[in-house]
Formats: structure tokens, sequence, C-alpha cells
């Protein structure tokens, strides 16, 4: 699995570069060579979760990220929730890609002060073994977060089998995070990988957060291209009734 914040495909690699190329959040020059890099190393996983795709606007040349990558990376399947739309300059959204068919998909708005967040989910397989599979990307604020990881809890709650992954943006020891450990089948990581900023990773923000029943190993961080965020990657090994 891997979950990406791909920064629509903008270039950062210092933080002096989000007031003077900012620009670059604006048009598409340049994107191109950056998704493609993207796909190939989601091409290398089976199921991944975008956040910050552009769904289609201004600043991605009207092109859907998610489709693209899905498209170059080898993914039958794909899916995409847009929860910010500036105008048609520029749009964000949460992606999953699979190479897996999911049963179902559904989005959900997160609460918050400001609008604009939400969670994309995939079900596979039926029943109590089937995996879900949730991709979100929180507020900054710890008081939307709190609201939000509270609606996550409730989604998630009676799934045995669940993967949460996103841009957190906050650590997995804050206490807002701690509603998802009591409410849920989720755990706490048992490390945790630096990917923010990505060119001096200090701080644990994104994060692919898996229940109590579920294995997994190789947590790493990997290069997303020029994105601020390093995307996530993990193994799980899950039943193979959760994924018929």
């Amino acid at each position: 699995m891997l979950s990406a914040n791909i920064q629509a495909g903008s270039s950062t690699r210092r933080y002096s570069d989000y007031v003077t190329r900012s620009w670059s959040h604006a048009i598409s020059a340049g994107k191109r060579v950056s998704l493609d890099s993207i796909a190939k190393m989601a091409g290398e996983h089976d199921i991944v979760g975008l956040q910050e795709a552009d769904p289609g606007s201004l600043r991605s040349g009207f092109t859907n990220q998610t489709h693209y990558l899905a498209e170059q990376g080898g993914f039958d399947f794909w899916s995409h929730q847009t929860n910010r739309n500036v105008g048609r300059v520029a749009s964000s959204a949460n992606g999953l890609l699979s190479k897996v068919e999911p049963m179902e998909v559904s989005d959900h708005a997160l609460p918050g002060r400001i609008g604009g967040r939400g969670v994309l989910m995939a079900r596979f397989g039926t029943g109590d073994d089937g995996l879900v599979v949730a991709v979100a990307h929180l507020s900054l604020g710890a008081a939307s977060r709190h609201s939000q990881l509270a609606f996550i809890a409730e989604l998630l709650a009676d799934h045995p089998h669940a993967v949460l992954m996103g841009d957190f943006n906050c650590v997995p020891d804050r206490p807002e995070m701690e509603l998802l450990y009591k409410r849920t089948h989720l755990r706490p990581p048992s490390f945790c990988v630096p990917t923010f900023p990505s060119w001096r990773p200090q701080r644990a923000i994104d994060h692919i957060l898996v229940s109590e029943r579920i294995q997994f190993a190789d947590a790493r961080a990997i290069p997303a291209a020029f994105s601020d965020h390093l995307a996530l990657a993990m193994s799980i090994d899950v039943p193979h009734s959760a994924l018929r």
C-alpha cells in the first residue's frame, strides 16, 4: 500500500518555495514530469491513496490527475473525491488507485471549521472479513481534526479489517488521535516515519494505520517526485477472503 500527498504535481524543495514558486501551484507547466514519476512509484503497489490530487482545473491543465496516474501506473480501478474547488483555477481531491476491484466506493465530507476536507472509502470483499480502505486529508487545526477523527471513527468502528491512510497533519500520539484507537480496531503505529518536509523530514504526519488483525511490515518513506511530503509505503497481509 502507498499513501501520497502529491501537492497536485507541484515542486517544493524548501520553505521559501511556498512564496517564490507559488505560481507553480496555479499553472500546469512541468507537472506532467512529476506525475509520470509518481505514476512509476505508485505502479509498484496494489492500493494507493492520494491527497491533493487535482481533479481537473487550470493548474493541472484540466487533467484529472487521479485518472492520469491510474492509466500511467497500470491501475484498472480508480476513484476520486473532490473536496475543494476554487473556481476553475485550482481544485483538490482525495484519490484511490487499485489493482483489486472494490465492491463499493463511497465518499464523505468531513466536519470542520473550514470546509473542503473529506474521506474516501473503498470496501473489498463482503461481510466482517471484508477489507475497508479509507483515504483522508485532515485539517491543520486540532479542534477540527478532533471532530473529523470522531466522524471517521464512527465510519470504521464496525470493521475489523480496516486501513486508514493519508495526510493527518499531526503526529500519531496527539490527543485527538486517541479517538481512533479507542473507538475502532485501528492501532497506533509501532514506530513513526517522518515525511514532512520532504527535503528534511522531521515530522511524521502522513500515516497508514491498520487494524489489530492485520499484519504489516516494511513501513518506509519514498520521494513523491517534488512534493513537499514524502510518500509512505507499507506491506500488509490480509486474509484472502477480505479481497474476494
